[in-house]
């Protein structure tokens, strides 16, 4: 199936989708006879469950060991890296902008990336040149996302940029009303082929845009700021922000499905998987809420503010806190299974990469922990604040810092 509907780390064959609506479209064959054809709305429901099917693989393989194409390296934002790293590593090169970088890299093609707060937005090869910069006029804080030869960003005037990721040439740009802090993200629209950006804003609104075109589709509102980049689930997009409500709004028409109360206010993204939604808020408690059932199964309590999206994989759930911890929770029960302390607020996100978890800490070091321990195995102190997240591919690990420079890792 995966051979069908996949040709690169964004794109997908059409050929798989038609066969799948050629096969529920004809005859059904149980036991050697055949069944009578599927009358029409026994076929739109199975077309729909396909179609899900479909968005669920995509989703799940969008990231290749040798790409990081969004934030949390796919639209669950689940922070999972495929890649395998085996450190120590060595500095191999850095580049600098020409001011602090908040933004985090995505890498695509061998090419990385990033936004940095002069307003620029750099294309930079995998040996540290510029390939081209486009002039966003304003802070780049948003993580830029890759899809279909096309790079995707928010600035701090609240203009959405789509950009040619080859030429750095602009496509279109959609104009909020408030700075875009986090990144977006993508999904299908309800005719299985369109495919949709989704971004918030401080303007409390909730953007959704055809990715093609920029054209509005639909917009939400909240009641406060929207920090963090909506996490994707089918066609549900999960995110929070200053009004301390977890949404779940329909991402076919914009309509609220449901909320659940956090609180306070989720200053991060949401990590998705299997129907489960973790995220911490501002007070130091953290969640996982069943999306499904629409309630909180578990919250623990005690840490201070969580500024860090969460990674998930393998039954742990792992996110950074600005009272310098790393924690690590059993996802079925959000029982602690280990901490481990930064001289730094960790507000930078954490990628898991299968057995390892890679992460930066305020006081401007890079650590890699093992997943199942906590304990290190590697770290290299770049000496600036760090905030932005790794990209993580099995060549290169590159981060921003807060001295303005893009750092590029390697064997």
């Amino acid at each position: 199936m995966n051979s069908l509907i996949f040709s690169d780390n964004q794109g997908f064959i059409s050929r798989g989708v038609s066969q799948m609506k050629r096969r529920v479209s004809r005859m059904i064959i149980t036991k050697g006879k055949f069944c009578e054809p599927l009358r029409t709305s026994a076929r739109k429901k199975w077309l729909t469950f396909l179609f899900l099917v479909l968005n669920s693989v995509l989703y799940s393989q969008s990231q290749s060991p040798d790409s990081w194409p969004s934030f949390r390296g796919d639209p669950g934002l689940t922070g999972n890296s495929s890649a395998r790293i085996t450190p120590p590593f060595k500095l191999l090169w850095t580049f600098k902008t020409g001011d602090a970088i908040k933004s985090s890299p995505v890498i695509v093609n061998g090419t990385i990336y990033i936004g940095s707060n002069d307003g620029f937005l750099y294309a930079i090869t995998s040996s540290g040149k510029v390939k081209w910069k486009f002039n966003a006029k304003n802070a780049v804080e948003a993580a830029p996302l890759f899809i279909d030869n096309t790079v995707i960003f928010g600035s701090l005037e609240g203009v959405l940029y789509a950009v040619d990721a080859e030429k750095g040439i602009l496509k279109w740009s959609y104009k909020t009303e408030g700075q875009i802090s986090g990144s977006s993200n993508w999904i299908f629209g309800p005719d299985h082929k369109q495919k949709r950006i989704i971004t918030g804003s401080y303007d409390y609104f909730l953007h959704c845009v055809d990715a093609s075109t920029g054209k509005p589709i639909w917009k939400f509102e909240t009641s406060n700021f929207i920090n963090g980049s909506p996490a994707m689930t089918g066609n549900i997009a999960v995110f929070g922000g200053c009004d301390g409500i977890l949404h779940l709004v329909n991402t076919d028409n914009g309509n609220e499905i449901d909320t659940i109360d956090a609180g306070t206010y989720i200053p991060a993204s949401v990590a998705i998987l299997n129907d489960k939604a973790f995220f911490g808020n501002y007070d130091g408690d953290f969640y996982c809420a069943d999306l499904k059932l629409k309630k909180t199964l578990w919250k623990t309590g005690g840490g201070g503010p969580f500024l860090s999206s969460p990674a998930v994989f393998g039954g742990r759930v792992i996110t950074g806190s600005q009272n310098n911890f790393l924690y690590c929770f059993n996802t079925h029960n959000g029982e602690l299974i280990w901490k481990y302390r930064a001289a730094g607020k960790v507000d930078a996100s954490p990628v898991i990469c299968g057995n390892l978890v890679i992460f930066a800490s305020g006081d401007g070091r890079l650590h890699i922990l093992e997943s199942e321990t906590g304990k290190e195995k590697w770290n290299y102190e770049i000496g600036c604040r760090i905030t932005s997240t790794p990209a993580v591919t099995s060549k290169l690990v590159v981060i921003g810092g807060e001295d303005g420079r893009v750092y590029a890792f390697g064997k």
